[in-house]
């Protein structure tokens, strides 16, 4: 368990937080570029650290992310029009540039120069991978980009949601960690619906998750975060091994199954109290089938059905979650909620905002939580002493998340070394078939600066 001190520290994530200040040393993933379709489309309201912000794509289809409230009268630039390159209030007429510089402001006599005297915050932008990217931290510190394999591959290799979760970011982090309530809550959902050819092999698995509930965990400690390796009794003189990956600041990969797409979480705070769950299917070799979409969009994974207009899910807490008590009962179903997604949230949520980690009582399977919590301290720490945060250089991404069948007495380390770092070829690939996005997020980001 957690004193409520470092309870406190791992889950504020304002400015002036130890949390927060680590947190603002990295690129956060903000919105999926199709959020801002096209320029000068409709803004998008975004809450990141507990700020309160602004995102537009201008004429000239530059993305900016700005306070939400113009510094007149503190009115919300949500309100405003997105035209000639810039957000104009229209309370005032007040308008502001990507950069957060006030370019007109109509209602001051122009030989006042009022407006050469008026900024307001602004956070660069860049774009890669389907993902619109803001950095929220000193300018002269700024790393390069993510280069996390779903960042890199083209969008046909690729599916992607996000939405709100009503809890704080670490919760959900312990989620993706915690590999031993697949075994539970996740029994009876059928994966994530992708069967056919594979059938006999997910059933394989099937098996190994629910004859044996109690996995072994194995934790490393590494330069970009953890590694995680959860066996379980497989054939005679076999272990069956789920190797998840977790690299700071909120990233966790998801131990894939065969040729089905590869998946992967983003855990970004919104404030102390909420965030923005990220979910991202891939298959790093091939576009995704009209089949695997249709699988993806259906629900039954990681994916949910959001409310229109909206970032929550129309499973939630106050319909609690659609739950069917007919299908709990009847066993085809543990939970009786559909959906991968939408039994963690139901977990998650239920915990509270802010869980009382001093009330918990952990056993042997919440390794790889303890660590992550110690690590995730350590890095808020080291950084109070100027020390230098993991994780930021792009070589410590190049990892991949595994599900092997090893002999036992084989260290899961050396057993499934091949699988889990990708390969120089690797990434030559994926940048040779992502060229014109690559292109255009190095056109943009020369175009803007930091306020």
């Amino acid at each position: 368990m957690l004193s409520k001190e470092n309870n406190e520290m791992l889950t504020k994530t304002g400015p002036n937080t130890p949390m927060g200040k680590l947190f603002r040393r990295y690129w956060i993933p903000a919105l999926i570029s199709t959020e801002l379709p096209k320029p000068n489309c409709t803004p998008v309201k975004i809450k990141l650290l507990g700020e309160e912000l602004l995102a537009f794509r201008d004429t000239e289809g530059k993305v900016g992310i700005i306070d939400e409230f113009c510094p007149h009268r503190k009115v919300s630039l949500y309100f405003g029009r997105n035209e000639e390159c810039g957000i104009r209030c229209v309370y005032h007429g007040w308008k502001f540039n990507v950069n957060g510089e006030c370019v007109d402001m109509p209602s001051e006599p122009p030989s006042s120069n009022f407006k050469h005297k008026v900024h307001i915050k602004s956070y660069p932008c860049r774009e890669r991978g389907g993902v619109i990217w803001t950095y929220m931290g000193p300018k002269e510190l700024m790393p390069e980009l993510p280069e996390i394999e779903w960042n890199l591959v083209p969008d046909s290799h690729r599916y992607m949601t996000r939405k709100i979760q009503f809890n704080n970011y670490f919760q959900a982090i312990e989620g993706g960690l915690d590999s031993s309530h697949i075994s539970f809550l996740h029994r009876g959902a059928g994966g994530q619906g992708f069967m056919g050819l594979k059938k006999t092999a997910e059933s394989k698995v099937a098996n190994y998750l629910t004859q044996d509930t109690a996995p072994k965990f194995e934790v490393e400690k590494t330069d970009y975060g953890m590694l995680v390796g959860a066996y379980r009794h497989a054939e005679e003189g076999n272990l069956y091994y789920r190797i998840t990956q977790f690299l700071l600041p909120w990233y966790t990969m998801i131990p894939p199954f065969e040729d089905t797409p590869r998946g992967a979480h983003a855990w970004v705070p919104m404030d102390d109290e909420n965030v923005y769950t990220w979910n991202i299917n891939w298959n790093p070799t091939r576009p995704l089938t009209e089949h695997e979409i249709k699988v993806l969009k259906s629900g039954r994974g990681i994916h949910m059905e959001l409310i229109p207009g909206t970032l929550k899910a129309k499973q939630n807490k106050e319909n609690d979650y659609l739950i069917d008590r007919e299908l709990q009962a009847s066993g085809q179903s543990y939970t009786g909620i559909l959906g991968i997604q939408a039994q963690d949230s139901a977990v998650q949520e239920s915990q509270g905002l802010i869980a009382d980690r001093t009330q918990e009582r952990l056993g042997s399977s919440d390794t790889a939580i303890i660590t992550a919590r110690r690590i995730m301290l350590k890095a808020a720490q080291d950084l109070q002493e100027g020390n230098t945060p993991p994780a930021l250089s792009t070589e410590t991404h190049r990892v991949r998340s595994a599900s092997v069948v090893l002999p036992e007495g084989i260290p899961f380390q050396i057993g499934a070394k091949d699988v889990l770092i990708l390969t120089d070829e690797d990434y030559i690939r994926a940048e040779e078939t992502d060229k014109e996005s690559l292109l255009h997020h190095n056109e943009t980001d020369s175009m803007q600066d930091v306020k």
